[in-house]
């Protein structure tokens, strides 16, 4: 079974599985597939508003697919979701890109 099907496996049993909802955002981006990435790392948001990794990841995601004000966005609830869980490091590399940005 690939990794895709396991994880849609994992989450049809348990559709708040935050890691397997992040690993499912994570494989699509990987393969180019940033819709669905996208879409993924909406539904991992919007249950785990503090999982500051997925707000990296999709401003990542948004990036690459020339959506530069939704990643800047996303960077800055990154930013604020890092700040709370007093994530540094996390914080630092969303800062640095969100420079990088413009």
């Amino acid at each position: 079974m690939d990794r895709i099907a396991a994880l849609n496996d994992i989450l049809t049993q348990n559709p708040n599985d935050t890691f397997a909802r992040y690993g499912l955002a994570m494989e699509y981006s990987t393969q180019g597939d940033l819709d669905r990435a996208l879409a993924e790392f909406s539904i991992l948001l919007k249950t785990n508003p503090d999982y500051t990794a997925g707000y990296f990841m999709a401003a990542q995601a948004l990036a690459r697919a020339d959506r530069i004000a939704e990643a800047k966005a996303m960077l800055t609830d990154g930013i604020a979701s890092a700040h709370r869980a007093g994530n540094l490091h996390a914080q630092s590399e969303m800062e640095a890109m969100l420079v990088e940005l413009g």
